[in-house]
């Protein structure tokens, strides 16, 4: 069995989503969720599906921490669903390649620092962008870098509102995210 951690900052429907997908799976554990917001709905989400989650602010990354609770815990393998904060070198060099992120963009375009949720889709509109997507990759030292496991595209017509945009990267992400987790871990 894996033990898998979620790392997310925001609302938690992508970890919601996993979590619901992995249920019956015995080959894969998630014993908690990692938040780097206090107040993230992501811990309300994570009351319903009855698994703990934890906030962690910077500086308890950063010192050591965070990991010392991931080795405790006997973490195998990491999944960012909607994390902002970058992943402290101490992680990334006590996990390496086990750290997967999903960016809802079709990176190399529009990552980066400040790059995510709204703010992608509005610059993917305003960009005059004929299609979008989701990039699934590694983690490395620097933000949406890492390399690419998987990318899916959708259309994006010249009508579509960022909120457009999002809803149909929002359904590439539900889709995809699970089944590419479960093949990149085993």
């Amino acid at each position: 069995m894996k033990n898998i951690a979620l790392f997310a900052s925001g609302s938690g429907s992508n970890v919601e989503n996993i979590i619901r997908y992995f249920k019956d799976d015995t080959n894969f554990n998630f014993p908690f969720i990692i938040s780097n917001n206090r107040d993230a709905f992501v811990h309300e989400r994570a009351k319903k599906l009855q698994v703990p989650s934890f906030f962690y602010k910077k500086e308890r990354f950063e010192n050591g921490e965070a990991l010392a609770f991931l080795l405790e815990n006997k973490i195998d393998f990491i999944v960012l669903a909607g994390f902002l904060l970058k992943v402290p070198d101490n992680i990334l060099q006590s996990y390496p390649n086990k750290i997967i992120n999903i960016h809802p963009a079709l990176l190399p375009k529009f990552g980066g620092k400040g790059m995510y949720g709204s703010h992608v889709h509005e610059a993917v509109v305003a960009n005059k962008e004929t299609e979008s997507g989701i990039t699934i990759h590694y983690v490395n030292e620097n933000y949406d870098e890492g390399q690419i496991i998987f990318q899916a595209k959708c259309e994006v017509l010249p009508t579509d509102t960022p909120e457009d945009v999002a809803a149909k990267v929002h359904e590439l992400e539900y889709r995809y995210f699970p089944e590419i987790i479960k093949n990149v871990v085993m």
